[in-house]
Formats: structure tokens, sequence, C-alpha cells
């Protein structure tokens, strides 16, 4: 599937947030697919129409993220979790597994620590919440810079993408432009730093984000893969190790060659791991 080919927009009201997402399949099992921080819907396009053939698949703009309502609300990995589980409810899904890359990964260990019994498998892949350290750059970025800074153009959304990944090869420039179009529609500047801020500060990802969930991986039975890349320069692959020893039910899975986004760097071996890891 190319970016030119994706499934059609669709959009319902989650509480007051106009929500868009996407579904694919129909398949008696459901997953959701999370999209990470300052990203949308799209960095699923090489993943949804292959998990499709086997099951019911949504891919979500969180709120303040994509082309989804972006509120000047509390971007918590609690309340993305809650956003996620009152998605859920809107369309009567009442368990599902969630694929979830990078704060979205982070979204999806909170939901199963607080919605256990609507989580059926979980797949974190370059998952933030597993420990402190992550990219400078970003550290750098939760900063109160003015929110004008934040307003990418072509040349910085290059760069910026161009960086997470191992082959800049992979960000073609319609990658390019479709992150470029999403970073620039109104609010969303202003919605990114928030969720930066919510999660990071200076010294790293905030304690308060990921402690809560590393002090009770013991409570998490959920069958758990875990996906990285080796090369991620964002959210080092220690942290995947360390969640597949801690978390009592888990498989690991790192890709050579790969950074930030292996849903796209290594999206069929991405998509293999996760089709068996859902039918086992």
């Amino acid at each position: 599937m190319s970016l030119t080919q994706t499934p059609q927009d669709q959009y319902i009201k989650v509480g007051d947030i106009n929500t868009r997402y996407w579904a694919l399949g129909d398949g008696e099992t459901t997953v959701i697919l999370l999209h990470g921080l300052g990203s949308c819907v799209e960095t699923w396009t090489y993943n949804i129409g292959a998990l499709a053939q086997h099951h019911r698949v949504y891919a979500i703009d969180l709120v303040g993220s994509g082309r989804s309502d972006k509120p000047p609300t509390s971007y918590s990995l609690v309340d993305l979790a809650k956003f996620v589980q009152a998605f859920m409810d809107v369309l009567n899904l009442e368990r599902a597994s969630l694929v979830g890359n990078s704060l979205g990964g982070g979204i999806a260990l909170q939901f199963a620590l607080l919605f256990p019994e609507q989580i059926e498998k979980l797949v974190l892949a370059n998952s933030l919440g597993l420990g402190k350290e992550i990219m400078f750059f970003l550290r750098l970025a939760s900063l109160p810079w003015p929110s004008q800074l934040f307003r990418p153009s072509r040349i910085s959304t290059a760069s910026v993408l161009k960086q997470i990944v191992y082959d800049s090869a992979v960000i073609t420039d319609d990658w390019v432009e479709v992150l470029y179009q999403i970073g620039n529609l109104p609010g969303t500047p202003e919605a990114l730093q928030r969720q930066l801020r919510a999660n990071i500060d200076f010294w790293g990802v905030r304690p308060e984000v990921y402690r809560p969930i590393v002090d009770q991986f013991a409570t998490i039975h959920t069958p758990t893969l875990v996906i990285w890349g080796q090369q991620d320069p964002i959210l080092p692959v220690a942290h995947a190790q360390f969640a597949a020893e801690q978390l009592p039910n888990a498989d690991l899975q790192i890709f050579d060659e790969c950074g930030h986004w292996s849903q796209v760097e290594r999206s069929q071996e991405f998509n293999a791991a996760i089709l068996n890891f859902l039918q086992d």
C-alpha cells in the first residue's frame, strides 16, 4: 500500500473530540494501532493492509495529533490511554490487541495497567515508558520554546524524519509531504508542545511517566511482543531488553539496521512478526 492508496478517513466523536481513524478488515479479532509523538495514522500505511487480512484493524489519530481535535488538555499517558478506551466504547469494541509505536507504546502499556480486562495482546514497537533515556533533541524540545518554533518547513520535516531512521532513503518525498502537512494544521504546534512537556523534560522521560509503569511490570500478564530497531536513535535498544526480561509474558524481536520507525523501515518483517504473535 502506497501513501497515496490508504484507507478512507473516517471520523467519530470520542467525548467532545472529533477523531480521525482508519478501519480495515473483517476478522473476528480486533487490533488497534497507536502512533507516536507528533505523528498520525499514515505511519501505519505499510502495516494496516497486511494485518487486516486476518483481523479487524483500526488506526487512530490520537487526541492532539493528526487530523483529530487538539484541545488544550492533559496529554499524560493515563489520559491518552483513557481516550483509547473511550474510542473503543464508542465503537462497541470490548477487547482488542494494541500495537503502539513510541508514545503509542507507552499508551498501550498504560492501557494494560488501567484496563487489563479489555486487552488481548500487546505489541510495543520502540516504546516510550520503559526508562528515562531519550534523544537529546527531544529533551531540548521539551523546554518552553514559543510554539511558533514547532511549525515545520519541508526542509526541517525531512531533516527530523531522516534523523530517526537508520537508512534515510526510507524517507521519500511522500513521507515528508504528509508529515509536513500534518505538522502545519491549526493547533498542531501547540498540541505537540503540550505532548512533549507532559512526558519529557530536559533530564529525559519524566519519572512520573515511566516509573509507575516499570514499577508495575509484574502485574502485566498480557502476552507482549517487544519490537525494536537496533540503531534506534530516540529510545535505546536497552529499553527493549529490559522490558523483555522484566515483563512476565514477553517475547523480543530486534531488527538490525533499523531505527525508530520499525513499522516503516522493516515493514514486512514487522507485519510477519505481529501476525505470528497474534495467532499464537
